[in-house]
């Protein structure tokens, strides 16, 4: 601000002080674009979630991974994170009421076991990647190959702040029309058991005559009250594969998802 005030004066100046103004003049339809540019995006995404949220900032804050903040003023409460933990129990609640209309005839656990199998991380990953988000994912200064991980890592995570920011923006009536939208047919589908993937990918092994995977740490990043792990399981005769997540154990469960992923392993469908 000060610096406008120091230019006006001078726009009416002829010669050079009168020129120097010209520069910022020039810059402010840049921002202009820069925040027209960020609307856009902004709306493409409400677009894809189907949601038009009437406080901006929570649809930002819902896509803000903690090393995208400012190191000066970083807090993790600023991310997507305390939204994430809100759209758990929203996400939760919502599939819980569908189910118990769903199937009435349904005991107890049988219903618990369909929830648990509805909300788990790569359910709701699998409905983020369903609608694009993967690449609005905001991130800090990392490496691209880190950043895909990341990006690929907190993807369930990413979904349920988004549920999390259109219940706070709109209600739960706002928050259970997006998720009956995209779990609805999930949620139709006969049950697979719910399996372990580091239970799934051993079995395997055994079964092809290989030892137990192994899983190793490959680095450790981010504060103490909030890391990231990254971690690589090894089977002979096989690519090393990777995961990231906040434990050793999401990490390893990770590695192990992409593992399965990648050899075609059917184990999660028995």
């Amino acid at each position: 601000m000060n610096d406008e005030t120091a230019i006006i004066p001078d726009t009416s100046a002829p010669g050079g002080p009168g020129q120097q103004a010209d520069a910022p003049r020039e810059a402010a339809p840049k921002k202009k674009r820069g925040k027209a540019g960020a609307k856009a995006a902004a709306a493409a995404i409400e677009g894809r979630i189907g949601y038009k949220f009437s406080d901006p900032t929570l649809l930002t804050t819902a896509f803000t991974h903690v090393s995208a903040l400012k190191p000066a003023t970083r807090h993790r409460a600023d991310s997507y994170q305390r939204l994430e933990f809100l759209g758990d129990h929203v996400l939760g609640l919502i599939i819980s009421d569908m189910l118990y209309r769903a199937y009435p005839r349904a005991d107890e656990g049988e219903l618990s076991k369909r929830l648990a199998d509805l909300v788990r991380k790569e359910s709701c990953a699998d409905v983020a990647k369903s609608l694009g988000l993967l690449d609005d994912i905001k991130l800090g200064a990392v490496g691209a190959g880190a950043g895909a991980r990341l990006r690929k890592s907190v993807l369930g995570d990413i979904c349920e702040a988004v549920i999390g920011a259109i219940y706070l923006d709109g209600g739960y009536a706002a928050a259970s029309q997006f998720v009956e939208r995209n779990w609805l047919e999930r949620m139709r589908k006969p049950r697979r058991p719910l399996r372990d993937p580091k239970t799934v990918l051993q079995e395997w092994a055994q079964s092809k005559g290989l030892p137990t995977p192994v899983y190793r740490e490959i680095e450790r990043t981010g504060p103490h009250h909030d890391p990231q792990f990254r971690v690589a399981v090894d089977l002979p005769g096989l690519a090393p594969a990777e995961g990231v997540g906040g434990s050793k154990r999401a990490a390893e469960k990770v590695a192990a998802s992409v593992m399965i992923e990648r050899e075609g392993v059917g184990g999660n469908d028995s």
